[in-house]
């Protein structure tokens, strides 16, 4: 969303980035002090009547949160509904909103969706396969088109050609694609300075990374790397320890130090500091752009299919939940890219 307000900016365009109180609040503890209590936390009337006043014609975008379409046209401001899943995933979502696709699903069912591939159940996003109507993950996923209907566009962060799928959602929606909404110095370099997303989740280990990847010769790197939510097992992740220490290839492994690290075999990290780089986390398309990678070993969330596809780099699917299983198929039957599944993860 940021890096794509970025791009209007870049046209001329004014915007501003409206976010809930819990989600401003830092994700992480800093040494500042704490602000000062307020005795008003609610607007004022002069300030409501600001707020509300009639507004020129400007864009509005949500994603899971549904209830923002409503606000934007209580105040008169044309909503598009943003998307950061792939349109193939989100037109199984819709079915299953709209009742056309019943849930539960038996195994052995294989699901036909206009513009898509046959899909078994195992290859659905998580939610759907592994179908539980009281989880909260469920609810807010495929509610998220109660109301669709009414945004003046739909917004998907991937590019036309990726998708065929995009004409059918078009026969219903204003569909526009703006992806991939990767900084431009790895695309078509049309922004200057435009070189990160501006943010990280956690801190990289930049220096570390630089002076470990100098030297290595090209397409010697296995880059591994299971975003910032996937969970692998413990066992998962020895085995996979086991299978890079045991290969003739250099690996950059990114493991989160906060729930991950301690599932390494002991020792792991030492008995292959030669060979092998351990980090809690790198700017990811610095390290993807390197010719020195050979392939990258990814939970296939999107953006990270995205940032692959952009720099033409081979991809080894290991997803866990949620799109990332519908993603590696797309990668492996739609997209045409270079990925090959590892194996069969679910994570519940």
């Amino acid at each position: 969303m940021s890096h794509f307000a970025k791009r209007l900016v870049s046209k001329g365009i004014k915007t501003t980035l409206v976010t809930t109180v819990f989600i401003s609040n830092p994700s992480f503890p800093t040494h500042a002090p704490p602000p000062p209590p307020t005795s008003k936390p609610y607007p004022t009337a002069s300030t409501k009547a600001a707020l509300t006043r009639p507004l020129a014609p400007k864009f509005t975008f949500k994603r899971f949160s549904r209830w923002a379409l409503d606000v934007a046209k209580q105040f008169g401001i044309p909503p598009a509904v943003f998307f950061t899943q792939s349109c193939a995933v989100n037109n199984v979502y819709y079915h299953v909103s709209k009742g056309i696709l019943q849930l539960p699903l038996l195994p052995e069912v294989n699901v036909s969706l206009p513009e898509l591939p046959l899909l078994q159940v195992s290859e659905l996003p998580s939610f759907i396969s592994d179908y539980e109507p009281q989880s909260a993950w469920f609810d807010v996923t495929v509610k998220q088109f109660e109301n669709v209907d009414g945004a003046d566009w739909v917004v998907f962060n991937i590019f036309y050609e990726l998708e065929e799928v995009v004409d059918w959602m078009s026969s219903f929606w204003n569909v526009m694609t703006i992806g991939p909404t990767i900084p431009s110095m790895y695309l078509d370099k049309r922004l200057d300075d435009d070189k990160d997303y501006g943010m990280n989740l956690f801190n990289p280990e930049t220096d570390a990374c630089r002076s470990w990847l100098n030297g290595k010769p090209n397409g010697s790197v296995v880059y591994v790397s299971f975003g910032s939510l996937a969970l692998p097992e413990a066992n998962q992740m020895q085995e996979l320890a086991l299978a890079l220490k045991g290969s003739d290839c250099n690996f950059l492994w990114v493991v989160r130090e906060t729930t991950e690290m301690a599932k390494l075999p002991t020792h792991f990290i030492e008995e292959t500091k030669e060979k092998g780089l351990v980090v809690t986390w790198y700017n990811q398309l610095e390290v993807l752009s390197h010719d020195l990678i050979c392939c990258f070993l990814t939970h296939c969330g999107l953006n990270s299919v995205l940032e692959a596809l952009s720099l033409g780099v081979l991809m080894l699917e290991m997803p866990f939940w949620t799109d990332q299983i519908t993603n590696a198929k797309l990668v492996e039957d739609v997209y045409g890219a270079l990925g090959l599944r590892v194996g069969e993860i679910r994570m519940i």
